[in-house]
């Protein structure tokens, strides 16, 4: 049975740009666009070329060499001819190879909005559409605010459809802009355009995520009809984010409901990109990625449970609803105070580290694991600082070098402008092969950045190897009430291969707490080159 080709169109440069706290720049705009150009998406719209130097610029370097590389703008004001309008000129001269034009398909805002009658919008639509058909561009239509103008003047809001269908727009997108449609209305509506002569083949789905049903309407509507799919790098965008094309491209490639009917530009092989691809864009965004997003989380493939991890063990297919693999993911068995020896054998064989089960040193690490738990630690989110407690009851861990004593101070003071600033000094001690090392910083962030930095200043002669160790992230957690209260802090950290590691400190002194999480850290930073480089025996 033939297949019919659903395309997937990506505004992660446009609509996600819109996001709180993201603004790209060109070089950032090129590197996002030449990733989603090589795993192979259809459509990557790079934004709107004359509304602002940064795309203005992006559009003048760069050009997509698989997708097709779209200019995003509005249809022609009211009263103007295409050729006297200014903006619309833009994107019909911009460097791309499609264009898509927003337009208003609801009555309230063509009055409200645009000031002109509902007639002249039609018209804009229409002259729009053919101006950039004209320049052999394809032409596409986002029709804003689509559901609620259906559900507000139906009659409306499918003239819009159709003007721009019968104009020769190669796409005309459905927009569910402020994001409030509900799946079953998607369908219902769909259906009601395709029904008023608009071929499914030519419509599109844009929506929005503001009742957590941007992937749901999305899929809803492929269902219904529409065959171009429009969303973003992990759900980014204005408000609550755009549909996640990271979650609906698996399930429209993997799920027999969509496999089994349709196709994308995304085979099986590259589908096993998904996860560097997710985790390459947060990267990019400067932020941890989220251990629960579905596929490519952290989170995504893991159990905790002691039962869940036997029945995974005998057959992955008990709690999975899918292969990791099959995404780039890896299956992940927790060890924490709810898991069993099935839980800890999977999650020490991934580290390298067998073990039987009849193994007493199991037992013990089992028990030191639940003792450590229940008085604040958390070694399911803290990957390495539970390999080297299992490597240093299981075996053993190299004594790169001693800690002997370290000492954080803060001082509030006023500088010599009279101005009152807060400082930090740390001092830290270390042994390294007999000889002692002491190491002082100073820190305007406070002292747990000041004994990082006196700790990572001097470590003899393996300094060089923790050059590329960086802490992407520091969280504290106080885990009962009062000043006196235990806190533990988790450490993410990474280096120049691109890996990342967690580690814990649980402590009633936050200082402490986080001394722990970052001695930790560094240790198993070293371990980790020796395991690469086939070492680790040797120290």
């Amino acid at each position: 049975m033939t297949r019919e080709r659903i395309y997937l169109f990506d505004t992660t440069l446009r609509d996600g740009q819109q996001t709180p706290g993201i603004d790209f720049s060109v070089e950032d705009k090129i590197a996002i666009a030449n990733m989603l150009d090589a795993f192979g998406i259809d459509y990557v719209e790079g934004g709107y070329p004359g509304a602002n130097p940064t795309d203005t610029a992006f559009f003048e370097k760069k050009r997509t060499t698989r997708s097709h590389f779209v200019a995003f703008g509005m249809t022609k004001r009211a009263g103007v001819s295409t050729s006297n309008d200014p903006g619309l000129a833009i994107l019909l001269q911009s460097k791309s190879d499609a264009v898509c034009l927003v337009a208003k398909s609801w009555d309230y805002h063509v009055k409200v909005a645009l000031g002109c009658t509902n007639e002249e919008n039609l018209e804009s639509i229409d002259q729009s559409v053919k101006a950039v058909s004209a320049t052999g561009k394809e032409a596409m239509i986002d029709c804003e605010h689509f559901f609620d103008g259906f559900k507000n003047n139906r009659g409306y809001a499918l003239a819009c459809a159709r003007t721009a269908y019968e104009a020769g727009a190669r796409w005309i997108v459905l927009c569910d802009t402020n994001g409030g449609t509900q799946p079953s209305e998607v369908r219902e509506i769909v259906a009601a355009v395709i029904a008023s002569g608009v071929p499914g083949s030519h419509l599109g789905i844009h929506a929005h995520n503001d009742t957590g049903q941007a992937v749901a309407n999305s899929l809803a509507a492929v269902e219904a009809g529409v065959r171009q799919v429009q969303g973003t790098l992990n759900g980014i965008g204005e408000r609550c984010g755009n549909a996640n094309l990271v979650t609906i491209i698996p399930t429209l490639v993997l799920k027999p409901a969509f496999n089994e009917r349709f196709e994308t530009s995304i085979d099986a092989e590259k589908l096993q990109e998904l996860t560097s691809l997710s985790h390459a864009f947060d990267e990019m965004l400067n932020r941890s990625p989220d251990h629960q997003m579905p596929y490519v989380g952290a989170s995504a493939f893991a159990t905790k449970a002691g039962i869940h991890a036997s029945a995974l063990l005998k057959d992955p297919r008990t709690y999975e609803h899918v292969p990791p693999e099959t995404v780039g993911n890896l299956r992940k068995v927790m060890v924490s105070d709810q898991g069993g020896k099935s839980n800890f054998i999977n999650a020490l064989k991934r580290r390298g580290i067998v073990v039987s089960k009849d193994d007493p040193k199991l037992d013990q690490l089992i028990g030191v694991v639940k003792d450590r738990e229940a008085s604040g630690y958390a070694y399911e989110g803290a990957d390495a600082s539970f390999e080297m407690l299992a490597r240093r009851i299981l075996g053993s861990v190299p004594e790169f070098f001693l800690v002997e004593g370290y000492r954080a101070m803060v001082e509030r003071r006023f500088d010599a402008n009279g101005n009152l600033k807060t400082v930090s000094e740390a001092v830290v001690k270390v042994k390294i092969d007999g000889e002692q090392i002491m190491s002082v910083a100073e820190s305007v962030h406070g002292p747990v950045n000041a004994l990082d930095i006196a700790l990572r200043k001097d470590l003899g002669k393996y300094q060089a190897e923790i050059a590329d160790l960086e802490l992407a992230d520091f969280k504290v957690r106080i885990l009962n009430g009062s000043t006196a209260a235990v806190t533990r802090v988790l450490i993410e950290s990474t280096d120049a291969t691109g890996a990342r590691w967690w580690t814990v400190g649980v402590s009633d002194n936050v200082i402490d707490a986080s001394f722990q999480a970052l001695m930790d850290s560094i240790i198993y930073k070293l371990m980790k080159n020796r395991d690469q480089a086939g070492q680790i025996a040797a120290e």
